[in-house]
């Protein structure tokens, strides 16, 4: 029961706390409502599980021995949520329906594959919970993992969705989207410079 309570704990931490994910839910919500942004928490959740599957059942093994994999990842990853930032902070100041601007379930899919904080939760998830013995600790972790960062993910989208209410006009809209998209580009400079 301890180490269910431990794996809860861990998956929490990781997925409610400020990532580049969330700031992207948190803008597409604030501007699309939570229902239009439920495919990207959703794309970013299945994504995040089928990495941390990945890492889990053998990829962990190569970046053990290869540790400048993840180096050129971060490098890579962070200039994507860098353009994903400009993208949101450049972005027209008015709460538009514009199919174009949802991000899609593909959009929440790759970001989570090229976000350097996830693939830092699933190795250091993977050391954490799984068992040369049995696999039965690691898919148990997964199950768990998925759950609950399905859960914090759309929490960011219901949080996004009541900031909308004090963004009533153009300006506040301006303001709110350089806000998101410069703590997007604050953060992937971040991850750079942390490794």
């Amino acid at each position: 029961m301890i180490l269910i309570f431990t794996m809860f704990m861990f998956s929490l931490t990781m997925s409610i706390s400020p990532g580049p994910v969330n700031m992207v839910i948190v803008s597409s919500a604030a501007s699309h409502g939570v229902r239009r942004t439920l495919p990207f928490v959703s794309g970013a959740t299945i994504g995040f599980t089928l990495l941390l599957i990945f890492i889990g059942f053998g990829f962990y093994t190569v970046i053990d021995k290869h540790p400048l994999f993840l180096k050129y990842l971060n490098i890579t990853g962070s200039a994507f949520i860098i353009y994903i930032g400009y993208k949101i902070a450049s972005s027209q100041p008015e709460l538009t329906l514009n199919k174009v601007d949802i991000p899609s379930f593909t959009h929440g899919f790759l970001l989570q594959w090229l976000n350097p904080k996830a693939w830092i939760a699933c190795a250091s998830g993977i050391a954490l919970f799984s068992e040369p013995s049995t696999q039965t600790t690691l898919i148990t972790f997964i199950m768990i993992y998925f759950l609950v960062c399905y859960f914090s993910l759309t929490a960011w989208a219901i949080l996004g969705d009541k900031v909308s209410i004090l963004l009533n006009s153009p300006q506040r809209i301006r303001i709110f989207n350089f806000l998101m998209g410069g703590t997007l580009i604050i953060t992937a400079c971040y991850l750079l410079y942390s490794q």
